[in-house]
């Protein structure tokens, strides 16, 4: 599902960048080193659970120790809903973030979410300076 808004004031080649780097995220979720990479060195990110992680290196100790957990066996899928600059050089990302939980066991997710990024463009490299998710009850 992609309900994406087009914001008339964004050039398609920025929207092409940002989009890239959502994407990136979601395909790198398994990979440490290629994740912190499409984050800011400051990046604040509370995911899912409400665990709000401050900078790449609580990040990078955040996500290996939930890759070496049962976590692991949740993936995550994000369908782009808006993207909009607050200004040229700051993008806020609005997605749906879907949850397919393969544990064997565990307590159960939410099965979506409602997921913002805010991105800030660094010289032509755009990175995630927040993320935060909150779950969407089932209705």
């Amino acid at each position: 599902m992609n309900r994406y808004r087009k914001d008339p004031t964004m050039n398609r080649d920025v929207e092409i960048e940002i989009r890239t780097v959502v994407q990136a995220l979601q395909d790198n979720q398994n990979d440490v080193e290629a994740f912190l990479a499409l984050h800011d060195q400051d990046a604040v990110i509370v995911n899912f659970g409400g665990r709000r992680v401050v900078g790449r290196d609580a990040l990078a100790q955040a996500m290996s120790e939930a890759l070496g957990s049962p976590l692991a066996d949740v993936r995550t899928t994000n369908d782009v809903i808006d993207v909009r600059l607050v200004r040229p050089d700051v993008a806020v990302v609005s997605c749906v973030k879907h949850v397919r939980d393969e544990r064997a066991d565990g307590e159960p997710l939410a099965t979506r979410g409602s997921l913002t990024y805010v991105l800030v463009d660094h010289g032509g490299a755009w990175q995630v300076a927040l993320a935060q998710t909150t779950p969407i009850a089932a209705t």
